[in-house]
């Protein structure tokens, strides 16, 4: 027989009517509410989507926390499941039991249709302790990846420190998290600014050199980080260049047309650089050419460094 949802039989009772705390997909912020919680003896649960059937709105490992309390944070959709699925963990918490609940196709909430047609899994686990968080938290603040390994059969969720992909690891599931996107930005120029300030907006960690001083040491650029050289002088630019082109970020992006890039290449040649690490950098910069303007030059470098942000964690997944 079909069921209505959870959500929409108890819709009357206010007490079991959950309630979004925050907007955020950030999963820093959705496990620092979590440990928070629990850190404040109230309880909760973390919801983990673990399974996708046709299209998703969310990729596997997304996560949603929610308190006893109904108060909760995070997406596992496109907002269309997440009232329902906070209500389950509610009663998970309420039960003491975790469980496993499938919203969209072969689901026994009818009412509840995800518009891709599909379906997705969701695993709703009562945390015990804020270690495993914390653990993850502390890695990223520390630059490192990080994981959370949950165990259905067990019920239990520990921390890993390496870069497991996630999915299903047999009877585990594995959640990779990746340190924050770290943009180091160069240039004394009004477009460092404009894209320094979009940056930041987008939730990167910004770091801008003006010119005359270096507030990004070589050391800040690692492999979850971008390197934009905005500079209008390419004698200027050369040491930040050469000091990204021996690291390891995931994106090098310079200033220039076609014709500045071919002199920055015969310059870097010059100084001793193989053709294969000068193929590293992005020139012109940006997803679209000749933007004239420095908020469209902004937009342009940024949807070009989260599209490669994108691929350099696709090929650390293979």
């Amino acid at each position: 027989m079909l069921k209505l949802s959870p959500v929409i039989e108890q819709a009357d009772d206010y007490l079991l009517t959950p309630e979004q705390a925050f907007l955020t997909d950030n999963s820093v912020e959705i496990l620092r509410f979590a440990a928070e919680a629990i850190s404040n003896g109230v309880a909760v649960a973390l919801v983990t989507l673990v399974g996708i059937l046709g299209g998703g709105a969310r990729a596997l490992g997304a996560h949603m926390a929610v308190r006893e309390d109904g108060l909760y944070c995070g997406f596992v959709s496109g907002g269309c499941v997440e009232g329902a699925a906070a209500y389950e963990a509610m009663q998970a918490i309420s039960s003491g039991n975790d469980r496993t609940v499938v919203y969209g196709k072969g689901s026994p909430w009818f009412d509840i249709v995800l518009p891709c047609g599909g379906s997705i899994t969701l695993s709703i686990h009562n945390l015990r302790s804020a270690e495993p968080l914390l653990a993850v938290l502390s890695a990223l603040d520390q630059r490192r990846p990080a994981g959370l390994r949950y165990h259905p059969q067990s019920q239990t969720l520990q921390s890993m420190m390496s870069d497991r992909d996630t999915g299903w690891n047999g009877e585990f599931f594995d959640t990779r998290y990746r340190p924050c996107t770290r943009a180091v930005i160069y240039g004394r120029s009004i477009e460092a600014e404009i894209t320094a300030g979009l940056a930041q907006a987008t939730g990167y960690e910004v770091h801008i050199s003006d010119g005359t001083s270096l507030h990004a040491p070589p050391a800040a650029i690692d492999s979850d980080t971008a390197v934009i050289l905005l500079y209008h002088d390419l004698h200027r630019e050369l040491p930040a260049l050469q000091a990204a082109l021996a690291a390891t970020p995931f994106y090098i992006g310079a200033l220039g047309s076609r014709r500045t890039h071919r002199e920055r290449v015969q310059r870097l040649t010059d100084l001793g650089w193989h053709a294969h690490d000068i193929a590293r950098i992005k020139a012109p910069i940006g997803i679209f050419p000749k933007a004239r303007d420095a908020h469209s030059l902004a937009l342009s470098v940024l949807a070009d460094v989260a599209a490669a942000r994108l691929n350099s964690m696709d090929k650390k997944a293979c």
